[in-house]
């Protein structure tokens, strides 16, 4: 099984729409580690955004979307609240946001590979680093990053206005 990493066109936003879709309900139905929302986040709206941008990608294996993240240098939050171990400015660091992998092939190591295309993409692009942050409940996603050599950097509020989610857990690592 050969994983293939496209940047996305709006080709495959019918595609990733379903896909989120697909993630998102499985989530509402089982344990929702992220706390998103069907339809909402991660959404159709949010994804042509993310595709505009250039920032929106999708792991494919014989031509089937597996997984899928965006990649870009938004904090959408208050990123300066973190304890980073190397004080970088925004512009510096890529973020990965909305790095999930369709449920039924969740453990087959897609997660990892998302992660270290990210981190080479960093590095290849001259980033100092890369930097997420994860809902404190987020156990396997907290595991993934750890896995791959994030450290954790605080639990903080991003003032990002959520009621259900006023902390996040943010993780770095650092080139």
């Amino acid at each position: 099984m050969e994983k293939r990493m496209i940047r996305c066109t709006y080709d495959q936003l019918e595609e990733l729409d379903a896909f989120y879709d697909k993630v998102t309900e499985h989530l509402e139905n089982t344990i929702n580690y992220p706390i998103w929302r069907r339809g909402e986040y991660p959404g159709r709206e949010s994804i042509k955004e993310a595709i505009a941008k250039g920032t929106q990608y999708m792991c494919v294996i014989d031509g089937k979307a597996v997984g899928a993240f965006v990649l870009n240098t938004e904090p959408g939050g208050d990123y300066d609240a973190g304890d980073w171990s190397v004080q970088l400015v925004e512009g510096e660091y890529l973020i990965i946001h909305t790095l999930a992998v369709l449920p039924e092939l969740g453990g087959k190591g897609i997660g990892g590979h998302m992660v270290r295309y990210c981190v080479e993409r960093a590095k290849e692009e001259g980033y100092k680093a890369v930097r997420l942050d994860v809902v404190p409940g987020n156990t396997p996603a907290r595991h993934l990053y750890e896995k791959e050599g994030f450290t954790f950097a605080g639990e903080k509020d991003l003032r990002r206005g959520y009621d259900d989610i006023p902390t996040f857990m943010l993780y770095e690592l650092n080139f």
